[in-house]
């Protein structure tokens, strides 16, 4: 299979997997922000957070969003110091970040060991806009590589700026979902055939741009139901990928 998804936490699972299997490390950690205060940071929950009032769903919560920036700032060191064993050399790595945590990320994530390259930005048109204030309709994604990138294995050329909407409706799986759009052309920094890792992966859509662009993934989800959803999806962009040339016919 061109994927494997294993549910749990991303330390304990990310420990018992290899060196150097990894191309790319794209993911989209809890932000651990969304608040005036140290109390609303800390005690709201994800859902509390990212979803208005008058929302018309009602998706599940997940766990992680309720450390301060200090251990926000250990916990994701931790992990990307993971992650970064288990990348190859040249390899890179994508995180999603808020206004509030971009210090804080940039920090671990050169704690880790990465290089850090430069900050990307997703724009979202729909943002809802404040009166008296700039509109808040950015996200960041903090990047950068193990070692020294090599341009000639995957000469791409990729844009700083992703606009998209966040999907909604019967579309929207996920609090904090990022677009299957955006996500299949930031996939595109790991070389044709490489794997793709993402430690938080949600509702899978990370895995979903990796598997139409001709990537492997990786992923690691903590919550039982949206690991559920992210393995439904997964299998169902195979199906939708798959051609006559990839079947083998038995008798």
């Amino acid at each position: 299979m061109p994927f494997s998804l294993h549910q749990g936490d991303a330390l304990s699972v990310l420990a018992g997997l290899p060196d150097n299997c990894v191309d790319s490390v794209i993911t989209d950690p809890p932000y651990n922000s969304g608040g005036r205060t140290a109390k609303e940071r800390t005690s709201r929950s994800a859902k509390q957070k990212y979803t208005s009032a008058d929302a018309q769903h009602s998706l599940p919560d997940f766990t992680g969003e309720n450390m301060d920036q200090r251990s926000y700032t250990l916990w994701l060191t931790q992990i990307m110091t993971e992650a970064h064993r288990m990348t190859k050399t040249g390899g890179t790595a994508l995180l999603f970040t808020d206004w509030r945590q971009l210090p804080a990320t940039t920090d671990a994530f050169q704690a880790a060991g990465w290089l850090w390259l430069g900050v990307l930005t997703w724009h979202k048109p729909q943002a809802r806009p404040q009166k008296g204030k700039f509109r808040q309709d950015c996200e960041y994604i903090v990047w950068g590589a193990k070692g020294k990138i090599d341009a000639a294995k995957n000469p791409v050329y990729l844009p700083g700026l992703y606009s998209a909407s966040q999907p909604s409706g019967s579309k929207r799986q996920h609090i904090t979902q990022k677009p299957v759009s955006v996500m299949q052309q930031l996939v595109q920094i790991a070389p044709p055939g490489g794997t793709v890792l993402d430690f938080c992966a949600g509702s899978g859509s990370t895995g979903v741009a990796a598997l139409l662009e001709g990537r492997d993934f990786i992923g690691v989800e903590k919550t039982e139901h949206y690991a559920s959803i992210a393995a439904d999806r997964l299998t169902e962009t195979i199906r939708e990928t798959l051609t006559r040339d990839d079947m083998v016919l038995t008798t």
